[in-house]
């Protein structure tokens, strides 16, 4: 009998033990999850079927007020009544009403206006039935989800700038395609300028992309032009002046005029010669209506033997016409004696200087 009786007391005590630890257990799920849902920004809130809340936890506004909050911690009716839209406090109340009704869940996203924009969120209205199926109460999860769709529109915004620019590089290159075959005498001609041409609006494109599509700084982008054809940039080009930031239209544009000079001065100009170098100037003048305007100057020397082709080709069509004109500028291009000058000047709207 003693030996029995100590037995139901052990028993008793791991029966205790056990309850004990099933309840430590719980309390430590119940602080984990409260941990989960502070750390993943969700607000969860309980109520019953006349809406009056029970129990919420991670409350933050628009769903509590910063200085108003009931015993509970929030809103008697858990809407942001007061602290939300009427409307959009009035759509969530119908909502859990439907809920209430019909034992189905519900789910709304909501745009809330903030001092900083927008403020985004994903509802789930889900009911609480009990044993026997009855609703008897409704459980409400929110999620801020603002940063994601801030994500979304920027990458829809990137999207459509892409296609913007895709669609204005295919002209750029349409447009070069067809003035080349005009003063192309052959097909290798023809292929030989195109494929430097479109090396050179890749070269551009590069720039451009690295920063962003935000464009390109100009003595880089004459740097780099001059430097695709084994010149040496430190030696063989003189940069003095301004180093404005180019808008992506602005560095395709001029980049391809670049091309164009130092073709020509590789073939046929100081580039040509061991010792040549090319001068480039960059100022910004007054221009009409008080606005500041680029004066672009590419300068070199060439010698008496530096025979310049005195036919018009596609390189001083681009420099005098195709270049000033997608930039709403002007150029001329001279050669006079032993010296070529081309002068560009473009408007304001085609550059930054911050």
């Amino acid at each position: 009998m003693q030996s029995r009786a100590g037995d139901m007391r052990d028993s008793g005590r791991s029966d205790e033990i056990i309850a004990l630890q099933s309840a430590e257990s719980g309390m430590q799920l119940g602080r984990a999850l409260l941990h989960a849902l502070h750390n993943a920004g969700i607000s969860v809130l309980y109520q019953d079927r006349e809406m009056k809340t029970v129990w919420a936890r991670n409350m933050r506004p628009p769903w509590i007020s910063d200085t108003v909050v009931s015993d509970t911690g929030v809103s008697d009716t858990g809407d942001g009544n007061g602290i939300l839209p009427l409307a959009q406090a009035e759509r969530i109340g119908a909502a859990k009403r439907k809920v209430v009704a019909s034992g189905n869940p519900e789910h709304l996203e909501l745009s809330i206006p903030a001092e900083d924009g927008v403020r985004w969120f994903q509802i789930w209205i889900d009911a609480d039935h009990d044993d026997g199926g009855a609703v008897q109460g409704v459980v409400t999860t929110m999620v801020e989800t603002t940063e994601q769709k801030r994500r979304e529109q920027t990458l829809k915004t990137l999207l459509r700038e892409v296609s913007h620019r895709s669609k204005n590089l295919l002209a750029i290159i349409q447009s070069i395609a067809t003035q080349t075959s005009r003063y192309s005498d052959t097909l290798s001609d023809f292929l030989t300028r195109f494929r430097g041409r479109l090396q050179s609006l890749a070269s551009s494109q590069d720039l451009v992309t690295s920063s962003n599509w935000r464009g390109a700084a100009l003595r880089e982008l004459v740097s780099g032009q001059v430097g695709r054809y084994g010149a040496d940039p430190v030696r063989s080009l003189r940069f003095r002046g301004a180093n404005p930031y180019l808008n992506p239209n602005a560095a395709l544009h001029i980049g391809l005029a670049m091309h164009e000079l130092a073709v020509n001065s590789v073939s046929y100009g100081a580039l040509s010669r061991a010792d040549g170098f090319v001068e480039v100037t960059a100022d910004l003048t007054a221009a009409s209506a008080g606005e500041t305007a680029l004066s672009l100057t590419w300068a070199e020397a060439i010698g008496a033997n530096d025979n310049q082709p005195s036919e018009k080709r596609f390189g001083s069509v681009a420099l005098e016409r195709v270049v000033p004109a997608s930039l709403n500028g002007t150029a001329k291009l001279e050669i006079s004696g032993d010296r070529l000058e081309y002068h560009l000047v473009v408007p304001r709207s085609n550059f930054e200087t911050d």
